[in-house]
């Protein structure tokens, strides 16, 4: 049975129920996700409101917008009603939230726990459909040094080269590191190849004074720490 309902543009809703004047309204809190992103779109298609195009994408990644997040704009544009200005427009929109949430931590701030250095680590491999190896660099007084990447894989894993990262360590004149990876799957479990490296890093580390103090795995919002779970 065909669908006979009418849909009614945005532009005819209550004042209240529009997505920009409920901002104006109501504040950013009292908006929808679905609702947020029909602002970055602007408009609909002939059949589709912004609100309900912005709700389609949403159900796409089972509303999960860290996975929104890793769609490209040739992912973005397969959606009908998603023409390039409108895909760079949430791309944009998603890493200018990812960037406002890496400088929320003071740079001087000492990085006492797990926590702390993931919270510093996540906005670099946040949106990365591969596996990445980086490493967090610290001062005397565990502060933030720098933090770089040390290479980049596959979905299932990446090489990461102890020489490669103690020279990298001794250039940055470090005090200690905390390593870091991604694993893509959003499974956290590290891999025997994972508590082999690390082991061996923590030995070497040992050598040359420049002690490992961690190893991070991190997924979608989540992390599993070496050091919280007595393997360092």
């Amino acid at each position: 049975m065909e669908d006979t309902a009418v849909r009614v543009p945005i532009k005819d809703w209550a004042d209240g129920d529009k997505p920009r004047e409920k901002l104006l309204l109501k504040g950013k809190e009292a908006l929808s996700d679905a609702e947020l992103l029909a602002i970055l779109l602007r408009s609909g298609t002939r059949t589709r409101s912004a609100v309900e195009l912005g709700r389609d994408l949403l159900f796409k990644v089972d509303n999960n917008l860290i996975e929104l997040s890793k769609l490209s704009v040739d992912d973005l544009m397969k959606f009908k009603g998603i023409g390039e200005a409108k895909a760079l427009s949430i791309i944009a929109a998603l890493e200018l939230g990812m960037r406002r949430r890496a400088t929320e931590m003071p740079v001087k701030k000492a990085i006492t726990s797990s926590r702390d250095a993931f919270d510093i680590l996540y906005p670099n491999l946040a949106d990365s459909r591969y596996e990445e190896f980086w490493v967090l660099f610290l001062n005397r007084a565990n502060r933030k040094i720098s933090v770089l990447p040390v290479s980049e894989g596959g979905q299932s894993g990446t090489v990461a080269d102890p020489k490669k990262i103690f020279k990298m360590a001794l250039d940055q004149n470090a005090a200690s590191i905390i390593l870091c990876h991604n694993h893509p799957s959003g499974n956290l479990s590290p891999s025997d190849a994972d508590i082999k490296l690390t082991r061996k890093m923590k030995e070497a580390g040992t050598f040359l004074e420049l002690p490992v103090l961690d190893h991070l795995i991190i997924g979608d919002e989540k992390y599993y720490s070496f050091a919280d779970e007595g393997l360092l």
